[in-house]
């Protein structure tokens, strides 16, 4: 049975070989003929235009396509462009900071190596400006020597304020535009002095200026440095620079003349500071101290100088003299 089935099978598939064999043939004589040719021609001119049109129809579509790939890989290509260019913006955004801070460094560095103290280098950690307070925190303390009353001064050589308070690994230090502060002033242009006291909104006032000299806008401040007898001296060594003359307040019946300063630097941005830890300003040590020795007080050796400006009366042979501080 299934040796018949193949045989029909294998006929099956002879029959249709040779059938479309002889429609092959019939199809090329036929074609051949100049008569079809003719037809066939003629109905391919006559399709012509329909043709034309298909063709039109199909480069549009084509041109759609492409034209949708090309915009996706446009798209695609705007994309990559767009992150690199917020990665390069990125990257030039922490370069300039890092050449800032760089910067910043140097004329630290620079004011370091120009001072006649060994300041300590130290980074602003933390800050408090109200109208009330203008204070800021150090990331270093007392485990690098710094210790209360030590002078800070800003990058440029410009006084930035004085450490008020220390723990361990940081410090507090009160701006001189802080309204507690006062420093003495002195005028670079000629030498005149007065009180230079912080104010509301970080602005600063030198006061009590002799009317009989002559402030100009424009005039430099710096701290004058004043040291007196027996080991008293400003709180600030001389010549830090303070702010710029940018008013005067003058009073025909005063004595005295008000000047308005623009700080040397700007305390609301301040990053890299240097605290002078061995620059001892103020008063000197309890046991340095004058003393009122009163009449006819004797000093016996080892003991601190007398304030009063009357000689003491002549003592015993067997006791020191006591000292006497010039007025």
């Amino acid at each position: 049975m299934t040796s018949v089935l193949a045989t029909r099978a294998a006929r099956r598939r002879w029959i249709a070989f040779l059938v479309l064999l002889v429609v092959s043939v019939m199809l090329m004589a036929f074609s051949s003929n100049p008569a079809v040719r003719d037809v066939q021609n003629g109905i391919g001119f006559a399709l012509r235009p329909l043709q034309g049109a298909l063709d039109d129809v199909a480069g549009g579509i084509s041109s759609v396509v492409g034209a949708v790939t090309e915009i996706d890989r446009l798209r695609v290509d705007n994309g990559t462009l767009r992150n690199e260019n917020q990665r390069l913006t990125t990257e030039n955004a922490r370069l300039q900071e890092v050449q800032r801070e760089n910067e910043s460094l140097t004329r630290l560095l620079q004011l370091r190596a120009g001072l006649d103290y060994s300041p300590v280098a130290t980074s602003v950690i933390g800050r408090e400006s109200s109208e009330f307070r203008r204070l800021i925190v150090l990331d270093k303390g007392s485990d690098d020597d710094i210790a209360v009353g030590n002078v800070v001064v800003a990058p440029g050589g410009a006084l930035a304020g004085r450490v008020v308070e220390v723990g361990p690994s940081s410090a507090k230090v009160v701006l001189v535009t802080d309204n507690s502060s006062t420093v003495i002033g002195q005028l670079t242009s000629n030498a005149a002095t007065g009180e230079v006291v912080g104010q509301l909104g970080g602005a600063l006032v030198m006061s009590q200026i002799d009317s009989g000299e002559t402030v100009t806008v424009g005039d430099e401040v710096v701290t004058a440095g004043i040291e007196l007898g027996g080991g008293v001296r400003s709180p600030y060594p001389k010549g830090l620079l303070i702010g710029q003359v940018v008013d005067v307040k003058r009073d025909a019946n005063d004595v005295v003349q008000t000047a308005f300063l623009q700080p040397a630097a700007d305390l609301d941005k301040l990053e890299y500071l240097l605290v002078m830890t061995d620059y001892q300003g103020g008063l000197p040590p309890i046991e340095q101290q004058p003393v009122d020795c009163g009449t006819g007080a004797v000093l016996p050796e080892g003991e601190q100088p007398c304030l009063s400006a009357t000689p003491a009366p002549k003592p015993p042979s067997s006791a020191r003299p006591a000292v006497t501080a010039k007025p």
